[in-house]
């Protein structure tokens, strides 16, 4: 019975678009990467002062996709980072696995029910948390989407620009290759906002050289086993590939294993995103090409540091971008030490 209830819960998630107009109409559907209120995290002290200590017995909810996954892991480490330092109760959960939205969504409504004081959440799909979102909304409890999937009427967003994480790697591709070729997509979940910007902002960038082709795209749901079935047609039916993206390191390094298997290591270049520990040892062996690193640990950090601007009251503008950079064998020494404190100082130096 729970779990029959817990499904419809779930399909209502993804009706109640049109009900969040009711409760707040001068709130747009929220698009991270065009949207107008945004600020830099470099900018926050600049503009609002220094991060405010949290009031006393502030409880902060944090949510994060799954605890089996490094970058979701990386995430965390940087909530609790930050919690620490700044002496604030933090609950964290954790949905089992990427494919477990209805969990997710029980996580999300036993906290808002518990009334903390905010909730920091990277929901699975774009549609996951909606109902939990509303129920915060009306609670007034600050709900802060961080990274990945993007609820369409949040009123904050901490994390990186998907859009750029293509853009950056056609950008590579358009220096390195000049007269063009064949290249491959390989995506992550459908239906998700990181998918769809990512993907576009590789496509729409390569399009400055017409030479460009997009082969294929095909999709890898964010695993390594899926990426390697779809690149294994893809590769069968297009050997002359000058290149592949894809959406995450996990998929990427399956593609890696693939040119492996065919003695194809080093021939086509593999891209992919996230910034994982396993990306950065495959980039120094000189096997997968690069990465863009979200540093998913100063985005955690930094989430926990606007959720106190919010609950002090500060008009903190709907998107916080937090840093991501181009890695390859050429500047991966400089970002694969994860001390956040170290990589803080680096990326304030570097922006």
């Amino acid at each position: 019975m729970n779990r029959f209830k817990n499904g419809i819960k779930l399909v209502l998630a993804s009706l109640v678009l049109t009900s969040f107009a009711a409760l707040s109409e001068e709130i747009s559907n929220l698009s991270p990467d065009t949207e107008v209120s945004r600020i830099s995290w470099l900018k926050l002290d600049e503009q609002f002062g220094k991060t405010p200590e949290f009031p006393a017995k502030t409880v902060i909810g944090a949510i994060t996709k799954t605890k089996d996954i490094e970058f979701w892991k990386n995430i965390a480490k940087g909530y609790t980072y930050m919690a620490d330092k700044m002496g604030v109760e933090l609950k964290l959960q954790a949905a089992k696995d990427e494919e477990d939205p209805i969990g997710q969504l029980n996580i999300a409504e036993t906290m808002v029910a518990k009334n903390v004081n905010a909730i920091l959440a990277s929901p699975q799909t774009d549609v996951t948390l909606q109902l939990p979102f509303e129920e915060a909304l009306q609670s007034k409890i600050p709900f802060i989407n961080v990274s990945d999937a993007v609820i369409p009427q949040t009123r904050y967003y901490v994390g990186g620009m998907h859009y750029r994480n293509g853009m950056d790697v056609a950008e590579w591709f358009l220096n390195k290759y000049p007269e063009g070729g064949k290249v491959a997509v390989i995506e992550g979940l459908p239906l998700v906002y990181a998918t769809t910007q990512r993907s576009r902002g590789f496509i729409n960038t390569l399009k400055k050289n017409h030479k460009f082709i997009v082969a294929e795209t095909a999709c890898g749901n964010w695993l390594a086993e899926d990426a390697k079935k779809e690149f294994e047609v893809i590769l069968k039916k297009h050997p002359d590939l000058v290149g592949v993206y894809c959406h995450n390191d996990i998929m990427a390094l399956g593609v890696v294993e693939v040119l492996k298997k065919h003695n194809l290591l080093g021939k086509i270049p593999v891209f992919g995103t996230d910034g994982i520990s396993l990306a950065y040892e495959s980039i120094a062996k000189g096997e997968l090409t690069g990465t863009v690193d979200s540093f998913p640990e100063v985005t955690g950090a930094v989430a926990v540091q606007v959720a106190a601007r919010v609950i002090k009251g500060q008009k903190v503008p709907r998107v916080v971008v937090t840093p991501q950079k181009l890695i390859t064998h050429d500047n991966y020494e400089t970002f694969k030490d994860r001390n956040i404190d170290s990589m803080i100082e680096k990326l304030k130096d570097t922006e």
